[in-house]
């Protein structure tokens, strides 16, 4: 029998560990979840333990991803493809430096 469980990757990858960091910033230090955090008075600790664990599952997909275990992505992705508080078609979106 098969359970969904929680598990927690001890091999370290310095790469992953940085590139994790930098999407979770990426997501949310320039957007909505900074002006909540203001107009809700979220106390800095509760918004750290939001940010580690956004990172820290980042960074476990990306481990997943590297080591090509495509069936654990797909599962996730099978698991949380819920509906939820989206209000639209989600449109890819990217942000970088680009030649002018």
């Amino acid at each position: 029998m098969k359970i969904w469980a929680k598990v927690w990757i001890k091999d370290k990858n310095k790469d992953v560990e940085v590139l994790a960091k930098a999407l979770t910033n990426y997501l949310y230090e320039y957007g909505p979840i900074q002006n909540i955090t203001r107009k809700y008075n979220i106390a800095p600790e509760d918004r750290a333990a939001l940010d580690q664990n956004t990172a820290n599952r980042i960074a476990g997909l990306l481990m997943l991803y590297l080591s090509k275990d495509y069936k654990r992505i797909n599962d996730i992705a099978n698991k949380y493809n819920i509906k939820s508080s989206y209000k639209g078609e989600i449109t890819p979106e990217i942000e970088g430096y680009i030649e002018k």
